[in-house]
């Protein structure tokens, strides 16, 4: 009987040895956050500000099922990423997608903040009111012009969200987009409006009337908004009914 071979097949040693020079690089980046999903690196790339999202294996999915999912979600972002910039809303630029690591190269946006982070430190310090309407605006301007081009964001969230400087400029970036995809559906639209407005609301107490300026000014600018606000409220009805249930 002819012994097994120890080699590994073919195609297994080259994804292997990619996988390992990645490892490498990233090693000598320094990591910003780590979350459920993926770790946040920031470096330079090819002589430029990066940061790079890694979507590390997880072991307690199948090897097959872990491959596909975190291949289509690289794939999802760089490609939100791009749909974004080619319709005009502000989005990192794709330096690079790394395919057998599942790692996305994007620019650094440097000297940002969260948006999440505005709102706290201008709360703190009392600022006026219209800072916060005119906050509002911007918001609901760019997730209108979002979704006008039938991109779902999927996880909006004040945190993803920053301000270039001059952060007073209310210049947004829409960032994070690893559960994004694309629907024209109001539905959808109206999901990804309930789910900001859950994470508004209890990420930033008491701000009701800023949420409600973000819908409006969304009102204003979106050329499909009446559908889209409509299945907000159902969905809102939806969510009290299961609160309620429990």
């Amino acid at each position: 009987m002819a012994e097994a071979s120890e080699e590994p097949p073919p195609e297994v040693e080259p994804l292997a040895a990619a996988r390992e020079r990645s490892s490498r690089f990233l090693s000598g980046l320094e990591l910003l956050k780590q979350g459920a999903e993926a770790r946040l690196y920031r470096g330079h790339f090819l002589g430029r500000a990066a940061v790079v999202k890694h979507r590390f294996p997880k072991g307690y999915r199948h090897p097959v099922l872990e491959t596909r999912l975190s291949r289509r979600r690289t794939v999802q972002e760089a490609r939100a990423l791009l749909r974004c910039r080619r319709a005009g809303i502000s989005a990192p630029v794709v330096f690079f997608v790394d395919y057998a690591s599942n790692c996305l190269y994007m620019e650094e946006i440097e000297g940002s903040v969260t948006v999440r982070d505005y709102i706290r430190s201008s709360l703190k310090a009392e600022r006026a009111p219209q800072i916060f309407y005119a906050l509002a605006k911007a918001v609901g301007q760019v997730l209108a012009r979002m979704h006008d081009e039938d991109l779902i964001h999927g996880d909006l969230t004040t945190s993803n969200m920053l301000l270039k400087p001059p952060v007073d400029q209310l210049n947004i970036v829409l960032v994070d987009f690893g559960l994004s995809f694309v629907s024209g559906l109001p539905e959808d639209k109206g999901v990804d409006l309930y789910v900001l407005e859950k994470a508004f609301l209890s990420t930033h107490p008491n701000t009701e009337a800023v949420f409600e300026a973000i819908l409006k000014s969304y009102s204003t600018f979106s050329k499909k908004s009446k559908p889209v606000l409509k299945k907000l409220d159902e969905v809102r009805l939806r969510g009290r009914k299961r609160s309620m249930v429990g």
